[in-house]
């Protein structure tokens, strides 16, 4: 997946509408600090709604796409700074 591809599926994923693009590495750090935010909102909320078991697995559901994208988003980054 190429950098600009990887960019525009995390702004389309967090709903951001206000995006700059800065460098292709600033971009990048910015949206993986902010998926890592989200992914610690998700932690928050399955604690919160434990017993709830169809909000629960909405949120797992959640949390393996925002895993993914992290684990993109440090591979392009390595590659950029390669």
């Amino acid at each position: 997946m190429g950098v600009k591809k990887f960019i525009d599926s995390v702004i389309e994923f967090l709903n951001l509408d206000s995006f700059k693009m800065l460098s292709k590495k600033k971009s990048i750090k910015n949206l993986l600090r902010q998926l890592r935010n989200r992914r610690a909102k998700i932690y928050r909320k399955l604690k919160e709604n434990a017993d709830n078991s169809k909000k629960k697995k909405e949120l797992l559901e959640e949390l393996e796409i925002i895993a993914i994208q992290i684990k993109k988003g440090k591979k392009i980054l390595d590659d950029l700074d390669a």
